[in-house]
């Protein structure tokens, strides 16, 4: 059984949130602040976090930044703000979905199911590439440079693993999305650009000469390396 964490102060929509997840066959754990959201994180370790922005002691981002310091757990960003930047503000900060309030309890069931699904394993055969200081290891879904491990989020790895298992194709946005977020995503292909940006950012340290993610202008992204 998978359990949720509902991070939200208002106790009305913690227990309808509650109620359909329960209903749904989700275990679920309710935190009604910041400060008690990351405790409850600790000891739960919950599969997914349903975060509210606006918060009694501070807000959904530095609980999304403290979750992310811990694990990729992914995180469904919910608030009553609509505006557009925050949903990128979200998306950018590492969200893996948001959803703006009043929302309709069986759509966020459905969006957990849809993230629970995307963040699981990608790949069932296991194999070792090495691109020069660059290492995927495709049974344990892990990447490692320099010698050190790259946490990146469940979206995020799997957008990265399978780039990685297709070096030197080129994949649109759609592509990417139908592939990897599945065909019951309704969000913007904007979510794309902000992964490939992020994977791009742990990849800092990865020398050109072994390797890259390409933006094609107009054709994509690929995964480009010398194959040995």
């Amino acid at each position: 059984m998978k359990t949720i964490q509902i991070v939200e102060d208002e106790i009305t929509i913690s227990r309808v949130l509650k109620a359909y997840l329960t209903k749904n066959g989700f275990d679920v754990v309710q935190s009604y602040s910041g400060s008690e959201a990351m405790k409850d994180y600790r000891d739960v370790q919950p599969d997914l976090v349903l975060l509210d922005i606006m918060l009694p002691d501070g807000d959904g981002w530095s609980v999304l930044e403290s979750i992310r310091t811990l694990a990729p757990t992914p995180v469904i960003m919910l608030t009553a703000l609509g505006d557009v930047d925050y949903r990128l503000k979200g998306l950018t900060s590492g969200a893996d979905d948001y959803i703006a309030k009043p929302f309709i309890g069986d759509e966020v069931v459905a969006r957990v199911q849809a993230v629970l699904r995307r963040s699981g394993p990608v790949y069932d055969t296991g194999s070792v590439r090495l691109y020069g200081d660059l290492k995927i290891n495709r049974q344990s879904h892990t990447v490692h440079l320099k010698g050190e491990e790259i946490t990146l989020t469940p979206r995020d790895l799997s957008v990265f693993l399978f780039l990685a298992d297709h070096p030197n194709q080129t994949f649109t946005r759609e592509q990417l999305i139908d592939r990897v977020w599945g065909m019951d995503y309704e969000g913007s292909d904007r979510a794309v650009d902000l992964a490939v940006k992020r994977i791009r950012k742990s990849l800092e340290e990865w020398p050109k000469e072994q390797g890259e993610i390409r933006t094609l202008r107009g054709l994509g992204y690929q995964f480009s390396v010398h194959e040995s």
